[in-house]
C-alpha cells in the first residue's frame, strides 16, 4: 500500500511539473492573463481526470485486496480495517477529483467561448488593408485583429506584439517584440511576412532593436525608419530608408523639419516622398527625406496616403479633425467625422485601396471609426478597445 501511495504522488508531481511556469505567472497585461487562465483551466482538466480513474483504480484494487483477507485471523483483520480505512480514503479523492473535472470542464467551456466571442484591443500599434480592399488588419500588442465582411477576428498566427506595423500590398513589414509563447529573439528588428502573420521573414537587426516609428510604400515597398539610437546598421540616430528590403540602408538629412517627429508616412508608389509630422507642423519631402518643406502649420497625430496619392492627416486643435490634402497643390478639403472624446485624437488612418470612400480611423482612446462614403456616415467598430460588431 505504501508503494502505491508513493505511486500516487509521484504521477502527481509529474504532471504538476508539466504545466508551463507561465499558468501561474501574475503579469500585468490582459493577454497574458487570459492565456494563462486558459491554459490553467486546461491542465487542471486533464489532471483531474487522470487523477480521478487513478484513485478510482486505487478503490477497486483495495477493495479486491479486502475481499482476498481471511477474516478469522485477528492480524488479518487488522490489516483488513487498514485497507478499508485507504480505500475509503482513495473513494473520497475519487469523488473530489470527478468534481473538479466536471467543474473545470464546464469553466473551461465557458472561458473559451467568453474569450472567442471577445474581440479586444489593448493597444493599436497600426492599420492597414489588404491590397484587395475586404481585409481591415489592426495589430493590438497581443497579435493582429481582421475586419472583414463587417465581422472582427483573430487570423492565425502567433500573438506577436508588432510595432511600426506597416500594410503593403504584398503583406506587411513590421518591428516589435515576439509573444510570450514564441521563441523568437527579442526585439524583432524588421521582419516581413507575405502570408499576413502565419510566417515572418526576419529581415534586419534581428534581435537588437525595436522601431516604433516606421512607413513602407504600399506598392514601391521602400521602408523608412526613424532610428532611435545607433546600432550595428546605423551609426546616427535620425530617418533611414531602404530601397532593397534592408540590404542596405541610406541616411536622410532631414533639413527643412522642426519639431519633435510624430507620424510619418510614404507614397505607395513614388518611394522618394515622405511625409513627416511634428508638434510644429506637417513636412513635405520629395527627395527621400533630406530637404523638407513645410506642407501644414498645424500638429498632426496621423498621417496616411491614399490610392492615388493624396494624404490625409489627423489633426487636433480644439477638436480632432481629417483633413485631405493634395500634395501637389496643398488644396485642403475637411472631412467630416464624428465627435470624440475630450483629449482624445486620431491615432491611425488607412484607405481602402479598392475603394477611396472608405476610410477607417483609430484613436488613441482605442475606438474605431468607419465610413464607406467619404465622412458622410460613420460606425463605430470598436469602443474603448471591444469590438462593438462581432
Amino acid at each position: 500500500m505504501k508503494r502505491l501511495y508513493n505511486l500516487v504522488a509521484l504521477m502527481t508531481f509529474l504532471l504538476i511539473s508539466q504545466i508551463p511556469v507561465s499558468v501561474f505567472a501574475h503579469g500585468t497585461e490582459e493577454d497574458q492573463t487570459s492565456l494563462a487562465l486558459q491554459k490553467g483551466l486546461t491542465y487542471t482538466l486533464v489532471i483531474s481526470f487522470i487523477l480521478c480513474v487513478l484513485f478510482y483504480t486505487l478503490f477497486w484494487l483495495s477493495q479486491k485486496k479486502i475481499k482476498q483477507i481471511n477474516h478469522k485471523k485477528k492480524e488479518e483483520r487488522m490489516q483488513r480495517d487498514k485497507f478499508r480505512r485507504v480505500a475509503k480514503v482513495y473513494k473520497w479523492l475519487s469523488i473530489f477529483f470527478l468534481a473538479t473535472f466536471l467543474n473545470t470542464g464546464a469553466l473551461t467551456l465557458f472561458n473559451r467561448q467568453s474569450f472567442e466571442s471577445t474581440i479586444e484591443f489593448q493597444h493599436i500599434h497600426g492599420l492597414g488593408y489588404t491590397n484587395n480592399g475586404e481585409e481591415l488588419y489592426v495589430p493590438a500588442h497581443d497579435g493582429l485583429r481582421i475586419f472583414s465582411h463587417d465581422e472582427w477576428g483573430i487570423p492565425e498566427g502567433e500573438k506577436h506584439d508588432y510595432m511600426g506595423f506597416s500594410i503593403t500590398d504584398e503583406g506587411f513589414y513590421s518591428s516589435g517584440h515576439p509573444s510570450p509563447s514564441s521563441n523568437m529573439k527579442n526585439p524583432f528588428g524588421i521582419v516581413k511576412s507575405d502570408n499576413m502573420g502565419r510566417n515572418l521573414e526576419r529581415l534586419d537587426l534581428y534581435g537588437e532593436i525595436d522601431f516604433h516609428s516606421m512607413t513602407a510604400g504600399y506598392y514601391s515597398h521602400v521602408i523608412y525608419v526613424q532610428n532611435p539610437e545607433p546600432n550595428s546598421r546605423m551609426e546616427e540616430t535620425g530617418l533611414y530608408y531602404t530601397l532593397d528590403d534592408t540590404k542596405t540602408w541610406e541616411k536622410s538629412q532631414m533639413n527643412g523639419v522642426s519639431g519633435q517627429p510624430a507620424a510619418m508616412a510614404v507614397h505607395p508608389t513614388l518611394e522618394n516622398i515622405i511625409v513627416i509630422s511634428t508638434n510644429e507642423g506637417v513636412f513635405l519631402s520629395k527627395d527621400y527625406g533630406n530637404t523638407f518643406e513645410i506642407l501644414m502649420d498645424i500638429a498632426a497625430t496621423s498621417l496616411a496616403f491614399a490610392e492615388e496619392g493624396d494624404l490625409f492627416v489627423g489633426t487636433i486643435t480644439e477638436e480632432a479633425s481629417l483633413i485631405k490634402v493634395n500634395i501637389n497643390s496643398g488644396e485642403e478639403t475637411a472631412l467630416p467625422i464624428p465627435g470624440l472624446s475630450d483629449g482624445d485624437a486620431i491615432s491611425y488612418v488607412a484607405i481602402n485601396p479598392q475603394d477611396s470612400n472608405e476610410i477607417v480611423f483609430t484613436t488613441f482612446q482605442k475606438d474605431i471609426f468607419l465610413t464607406r462614403k467619404n465622412g458622410e456616415h460613420w460606425e463605430q467598430i470598436v469602443t474603448k478597445g471591444v469590438a462593438t460588431t462581432n
